[in-house]
């Protein structure tokens, strides 16, 4: 049986996502802080969590992050912009994967096809950018994206089948998006988890190192 580790499985969209993963017939090994208490922004704790663990892993999903952190929301304005804001948004949701991809890494085999795959967002996209705001969200996006898209090139070398991808799930209705949903279409959980992985499955080796949305087109950086 093919297996499958979610980091963040606990929230909204990465329950759903290993709740899909488990009716599509992979053993599904879930993390998260409420439940395992894995802290993303503490390496020591990645490390510790993900070392606990027997791979190989086909599919490695990070689903981690957090558009308020500490009361912090978007800011409309730069005039709004505080450094504690921009240094808690890039250590969860740019630091935080980055320490998953490392230790996760060396989970996936060598031997087959294999897929890990970082949740960012269309705001990351500084080509889409064409409204402003939410800087300090965007800018953890943007960074996260980097690194998606670096740890890509770099796992080409040994795991040659190996597929290193950002996705955009789309706006997904959670308790994470109900502020800012507004006029955007929103799609259940479920719904975004089996576009996602639809996605996945679609995916070539050629394609690793990508930014790709729910319906599998490319997202420029």
């Amino acid at each position: 049986m093919s297996k499958a580790l979610v980091i963040g499985h606990s929230g909204g969209i990465g329950s759903a996502l290993a709740a899909e993963l488990d009716a599509r017939g992979y053993e599904v090994t879930g993390l998260s802080r409420s439940t395992e208490g894995l802290d993303v922004t503490d390496e020591a704790s990645v490390a510790s969590a993900i070392g606990a663990l027997t791979g190989p892993f086909d599919v490695i999903l990070c689903a981690t992050g957090a558009l308020e952190i500490d009361g912090a929301v978007p800011e409309k304005t730069i005039r709004a912009l505080t450094p504690k804001a921009m240094l808690d948004q890039f250590a969860l949701n740019a630091v935080g994967p980055a320490m998953v991809m490392k230790h996760a890494g060396p989970l996936l085999p060598r031997d087959r096809r294999a897929v890990m795959a970082v949740l960012s967002a269309r705001v990351g996209s500084i080509g889409d950018n064409r409204i402003g705001g939410w800087y300090a969200y965007r800018t953890a996006k943007a960074a996260v994206n980097q690194v998606v898209h670096t740890a890509a090139i770099e796992l080409a070398r040994t795991h040659k089948q190996a597929i290193c991808v950002a996705l955009h799930p789309g706006t997904v209705a959670t308790k994470f998006t109900e502020k800012y949903a507004g006029r955007h279409k929103t799609v259940p959980p479920q719904e975004a988890a089996a576009n996602l992985l639809d996605v996945l499955a679609g995916l070539t080796a050629d394609q690793s190192g990508g930014f790709f949305d729910y319906s599998g087109a490319e997202v420029p950086w």
